[in-house]
């Protein structure tokens, strides 16, 4: 039997009372067309944190500190391969989120928490709701 050995991702809650920040990947090779959050993976000997704090300025364009990030879920999920994805909820960032990687994303925009898109990524949807429900850890797709 071997070690588990996958990728690492990081997802980014931005909230302005009711609506959260969401993104419509486009030509990643990954639900290419559906609604996610700002994500990323992780870096080799790059913390959760650490990347979550990247990711928002690569992704968004904005400034956040390590200290203004908190844990809301973590979810082992299979699909083409088997992942571990963590959920941040940033409670304070500097600047007005913009789309900085427009050759991987073709829409930013604010949804209303109850008014997800049809098109949004099912993992993620499912991530948003344990974040509104409490709960902490998920499985998916074994």
């Amino acid at each position: 039997m071997s070690r588990a050995r996958f990728p690492v991702t990081v997802h980014l809650f931005f909230f302005r009372g009711n609506q959260l920040l969401m993104l419509r990947r486009f030509n990643t090779g990954y639900a290419d067309g559906q609604y996610s959050v700002p994500a990323g993976h992780l870096d080799g000997g790059e913390t959760v944190l650490q990347a979550a704090v990247r990711e928002a300025e690569e992704e968004v364009g904005v400034r956040i500190a390590a200290e203004d990030l908190s844990f809301s879920t973590v979810m082992h999920r299979i699909e083409d391969d088997e992942r571990v994805d963590f959920f941040v909820q940033v409670r304070k960032w500097e600047g007005e989120p913009f789309n900085a990687e427009p050759e991987k994303c073709d829409d930013l925009r604010w949804v209303h928490i109850e008014q997800l898109p049809e098109n949004t990524v099912e993992y993620v949807r499912r991530c948003i709701a344990n974040h509104l429900n409490g709960i902490r850890f998920d499985e998916f797709g074994w």
